[in-house]
């Protein structure tokens, strides 16, 4: 298989199993991707880290030998299956972290930009060169980038293909930190500091902050209003409240 699902700690292991390949993504990869994230949705873990066998590469994107000699109809299908593919991650129950181990260009770097969160090692490398083929990236990236580094950079390395260093990267914002040495267990101990939260909270926040993305303030306001007063109804939300009354650590059940 080239992709391989594990458990490491609390936390699910998502790993591209394809290093001679620099762990480029075939059609049938992806429907690996999406049959393991729809596994993973039912595990009992806190997160799920996204990484690629190697040192060489996260995913260095599509395999260009496929993406040939295709109908219109069958192009349009394999752009929906990436963005479907990507878009369980979004959807999952606990956050994602994609530990960044090298190369993270086309697709690569569009599955780690649907994760929550985004790592990096110092050696690697970011980018979306699909302008350099004719091509524009398909799997969710124009949408995405902007969203996270801001439209001016999103159009600068969109259109120019540029490839951007991981110091770069963290300081854009593209990704969140930089890691030394294992990707990994940088990953791992990242998810440490959220990993005592609760599940239904962390969700509701993302839920508030990407749903407000797309909507005037004001509509986003109502939003944070709504979701505010479902996290109030939840059993954590009392338990954490009276863990802080009590000066003493809250012990979180998910529900």
């Amino acid at each position: 298989m080239s992709v391989e699902l594990t458990k490491l700690d609390d936390c699910a292991l998502l790993r591209l199993n394809r290093p001679e390949a620099l762990n480029a993504l075939s059609f049938s990869i992806l429907n690996e991707i999406a049959a393991a994230l729809d596994d993973v949705a039912s595990w009992k873990v806190r997160a799920l880290i996204v990484t690629g066998a190697g040192e060489k590469a996260f995913c260095a994107g599509a395999d260009i030998k496929e993406l040939r000699g295709r109908s219109m109809t069958a192009r349009k299908r394999g752009a929906e299956l990436g963005q479907a593919t990507f878009a369980k991650l979004e959807r999952l129950p606990f956050p994602s972290v994609a530990a960044i181990n090298g190369f993270a260009f086309g697709g690569g770097l569009e599955f780690a930009l649907a994760c929550t969160f985004r790592l990096a090692t110092r050696n690697a490398k970011l980018g979306l060169p699909e302008i350099k083929l004719g091509l524009i990236p398909g799997y969710g990236g124009t949408q995405r980038l902007p969203r996270i580094i801001g439209e001016a950079r999103a159009l600068e390395m969109i259109m120019l293909g540029r490839t951007v260093a991981a110091e770069e990267a963290e300081r854009i914002g593209l990704v969140h930190r930089l890691v030394e040495g294992s990707a990994v267990e940088g990953a791992v101990n990242f998810a440490k500091e959220f990993a005592s939260f609760s599940l239904l909270a962390l969700g509701l926040a993302r839920e508030a902050v990407t749903r407000a993305l797309d909507v005037p303030i004001h509509e986003g306001l109502k939003i944070e209003t709504d979701l505010s007063t479902l996290a109030f109804s939840t059993a954590d939300a009392e338990e954490g409240m009276a863990a802080f009354t009590e000066k003493r650590k809250a012990m979180f059940r998910d529900e």
